[in-house]
């Protein structure tokens, strides 16, 4: 029996567990939080932190694969599982790329990829005595970022005081007609497949994905064109494994890629109900060097987030839950977390109905209903 290890034990990894547990495999999971949702379900649970090198060798010497449910692990400790034998899903070297977003910007620009202008500095108070600026800008934060975090959009000079603090990227804005992304699957013979494009609706409040599309409503030609730069992405990092490629669509109809998840992705959650294989089978195929999933569809779906609402901190629970469950096509995703906050992801909820205006009316009612709060 195969023994796959996964650093990180977050909501990515619970679902991939959901899956996996249906294989003739044994999984350990590796994470800082004792009370991790996948604590309770892995075979092995070791609390550890996955940034630091002993910690992550000694868990994965025994292990035959290591994947990932987060990219912010230690790059150095998979190098040398990778050079003792051990199979590791995506391969160190394309993970290295991701982690710093100057190292992936380059890598984009390197492969002829289309994306955002951009420089670099080291300093971020050099941006003050920079010159040719056109402002907005959005700063992006080198390591570290995820889900709206390390990010700063720099409307004018006034803004310079509201600098993050780090090593960063400045990336001129899109001329934004929508975001979408394409989740894109390698296997270990170079093989690479696609699922349909996913176009986003954006929660400007916290900067995070509200709900999605899958397939969008794009026209194929757009569509297409998205697939192609995304199968472009990953032939060019060389490496098996689930890749979630975030573009953006210009209104002049351009496409850029804004940046690369190596790993499961939030744009890729609906493929569960969806898909033939989801993309957490796809994870598990990849690691266990199966034949790649199909990515074809089953039906039209949504996913919408359920994220702790705003002044709510404490034990979670999911309120109008029975009226949720009323809607034809639902399906329940509760992350398996303790404590609720405001902004924090703590479930999602898909939905499925090939009637596009109905799906639509159902993500309504699934917004103005559903509230993620802290026990009175």
């Amino acid at each position: 029996m195969i023994k796959i290890g996964i650093l990180g034990g977050g909501q990515l990894g619970y679902m991939f567990l959901q899956n996996a547990l249906q294989y003739p495999c044994e999984i350990s999971i590796l994470d800082p939080a004792a009370d991790a949702p996948c604590a309770l379900h892995a075979h092995h649970f070791v609390q550890g932190d996955f940034k630091d090198y002993e910690t992550v060798v000694a868990f994965g010497k025994d292990l035959d694969a290591i994947g990932i449910e987060i990219e912010h692990v230690n790059v150095e400790a998979l190098r040398y599982l990778k050079s003792i034998g051990k199979r590791v899903v995506p391969d160190p070297e394309a993970l290295a790329i991701i982690q710093d977003k100057g190292i992936q910007k380059e890598f984009y620009v390197n492969n002829n990829i289309p994306t955002a202008p951009y420089f670099g500095l080291d300093n971020w108070e050099d941006l003050k005595s920079k010159q040719d600026i056109n402002y907005p800008i959005f700063q992006k934060s080198r390591k570290d970022g995820y889900d709206g975090k390390g990010v700063q959009f720099l409307k004018s000079e006034a803004d310079l005081d509201k600098m993050l603090q780090a090593p960063s990227i400045f990336e001129t804005p899109a001329d934004l007609d929508r975001e979408i992304a394409v989740v894109t699957v390698a296997d270990h013979l170079g093989n690479i497949v696609t699922y349909p494009t996913v176009e986003f609706v954006i929660n400007e409040e916290y900067n995070l994905l509200d709900y999605l599309l899958m397939p969008s409503t794009l026209p194929k030609e757009i569509t297409d064109r998205a697939e192609q730069i995304a199968r472009d992405v990953v032939k060019a990092l060389k490496s098996p494994g689930v890749f979630a490629v975030e573009l953006f669509l210009n209104k002049d109809q351009s496409i850029w890629v804004n940046e690369t998840a190596s790993r499961v992705h939030n744009s890729g959650h609906s493929t569960i109900e969806a898909a033939y294989s989801s993309q957490f089978d796809q994870m598990l195929r990849t690691l266990m060097q199966l034949p790649l999933g199909s990515t074809k569809l089953f039906t039209t779906s949504a996913m919408v987030n359920l994220i702790g609402a705003e002044g709510q901190t404490g034990q979670a629970e999911i309120e109008n839950i029975e009226e949720l469950l009323t809607i034809p096509g639902t399906f329940l995703h509760w992350y398996a977390k303790t404590i609720t906050k405001p902004g924090r992801k703590m479930g999602h909820v898909t939905l499925v109905n090939d009637d596009l205006e109905q799906l639509k009316q159902n993500i309504k009612q699934v917004n103005a209903t559903v509230k993620v709060v802290a026990k009175k």
